[in-house]
């Protein structure tokens, strides 16, 4: 188990977390060039606490998974803001769904991104990334999916550093983002991994409300900052 000599796991909260990670990345504080983004709904929790020790703007990115038609928990492929789609062909060729079902559903789960992009922008247009620092945050990785297509819209939007921030990840997950990602930044890898939620004494779902608070209160301490 490789843990940072400044705690123990489990984490007490996500803000906890948060706070763990902010001392790992005080090299951008105060910097212009840089923006938090937080993959919902975990993430913001823990992406404000960086947000508001550094003195960067956040802002939420959304990443929806496409699940098999019948079997939603069983993901064929995933969206992004900015409108990035990843098909794992992998599932689609072995379970032999058709394209007309695959667009089906990433209508459907478009429309479900857009409603949350509305809600978590707070009025905020998403910033250019171009050439820009960005610091991707969630609460934790279980396979890295949706961490690894974050990067790669990111990527192709042109972002000139790519930093994940996570607190606690398996290795094999790690091990693919630090190909991927500029940096990774990730306080704990246990083995064996099982699930995200092991590792958090208080790991109780995030929902709209508690995202919208989150990103309201912060928007309150941090006008000029978050207004960016």
């Amino acid at each position: 188990m490789t843990i940072h000599e400044s705690f123990n796991l489990p984490f007490r909260d996500r803000i906890e977390a948060g706070r763990f990670l902010s001392a790992r990345l005080r090299a951008y504080a105060g910097r212009p060039d840089t923006v938090v983004l937080a993959l919902p709904r975990g993430g913001v929790p823990v992406a404000a606490e960086i947000a508001e020790s550094l003195g960067t703007p956040l802002y939420v990115f959304v990443v929806r998974k496409l699940g098999v038609p019948g079997r939603s928990e069983l993901a064929m492929g995933a969206i992004t803001t900015g409108g990035k789609r990843l098909i794992n062909e992998a599932v689609t060729t072995a379970l032999r769904i058709p394209a007309i079902d695959i667009d089906d559903v990433a209508w459907r789960e478009t429309q479900e991104l857009q409603r949350r992009e509305r809600l978590y922008a707070r009025g905020r247009r998403l910033p250019d990334v171009k050439d820009k620092v960005v610091i991707l945050v969630d609460d934790g990785i279980a396979t890295g999916s949706s961490m690894m297509l974050a990067v790669q819209a990111l990527r192709e939007q042109g972002a000139g550093r790519i930093v994940v921030a996570v607190p606690v990840a398996p290795t094999g997950a790690v091990s693919q983002l630090n190909h991927l990602a500029d940096e990774v930044v990730c306080l704990a890898q246990p083995e064996p991994f099982v699930a995200v939620g092991q590792w958090y004494h208080d790991f109780a779902q995030v929902d709209d409300h508690e995202v919208c608070c989150v990103l309201d209160r912060l928007f309150q301490r941090m006008p000029n900052t978050l207004s960016a």
